[in-house]
């Protein structure tokens, strides 16, 4: 029997990029896989990871097993501080999959994070399977807006925000913010609301430091419709169908519904 396929893969994809697709594993952890002769197509060991593999004729095993489409995932971590975006850390931190385990259903699934936040950061953090569903929201082409909270070690003034606004320029590269307002303020400290419509690394941070002040908290909020909301601090949830659909309203090539 050949591997399910969803409808949003074509048939035909070098074999490693067949088994992310399927939702099986990562590229990379595919392409080990297939050098190392655990894969078979057809009965036969393919140990080429780029080898033209048509994924709705093809019986693909993986050590032995029959590879079929795994059911697509969805899931908002909100990440608190301290946890590295990664499967495995070389040093030892603790890692966001620490948190993912807790979620019931996901220990036989490879999830990958939507985008990343760093160590420091905090909040809304998206994991999927869908590979092709990831790669339109990360898309730079897509101006997705991502919203942040974040706390400064000073008293955000008119003339502060305005020159955020403006955009500054760190290391050669144009730090661009979409919108900065002040949300409230403490006796020596700001909460800025901020928002990006473009991925730079550390890039609010390198804004803000641009102008002599560090950031005390930076949380995610929202990434285009999705909201953090109420959702405990280490917690995941999945995503709701009616959340799934405002983002294909928003990017007609993503899937309308979950599978």
């Amino acid at each position: 029997m050949a591997a399910l396929l969803d409808e949003h893969l074509p048939s035909r994809y070098g074999l490693a990029r067949v088994l992310s697709k399927l939702g099986i594993c990562s590229r990379s952890r595919a392409q080990a896989l297939v050098r190392a002769g655990c894969v078979r197509v057809n009965g036969r060991v393919v140990r080429d990871p780029e080898s033209p593999t048509d994924a709705t004729r093809d019986r693909i095993t993986v050590d032995g097993r029959e590879t079929v489409a795994r059911a697509k995932i969805y899931l908002v971590l909100n990440k608190p501080r301290g946890y590295v975006t990664t499967a495995r850390d070389e040093r030892g931190r603790e890692t966001v999959y620490d948190l993912l385990e807790r979620h019931e259903g996901t220990a036989a699934n490879w999830l990958a994070p939507v985008g990343r936040l760093d160590k420091a950061s905090e909040g809304l953090l998206l994991f999927t399977n869908d590979s092709a569903w990831a790669a339109r929201l990360t898309d730079p082409a897509s101006h997705l807006d991502k919203t942040y909270h974040v706390q400064i070690d000073a008293l955000a003034d008119a003339e502060l925000l305005a020159r955020l606004r403006e955009g500054v320029v760190d290391g050669g590269e144009r730090l661009a913010l979409k919108s900065v307002c002040e949300l409230r303020r403490g006796e020596k400290n700001s909460w800025l609301e901020i928002v990006l419509d473009e991925g730079r690394n550390r890039q609010i941070r390198r804004a803000v430091a641009a102008f002599g002040i560090d950031v005390l908290r930076l949380v995610r909020v929202a990434i285009g419709p999705l909201a953090l909301g109420d959702l405990a601090k280490g917690h995941t949830r999945a995503l709701t169908e009616g959340e799934v659909a405002r983002l294909a309203q928003m990017f007609p090539g993503l899937p309308k519904q979950k599978r």
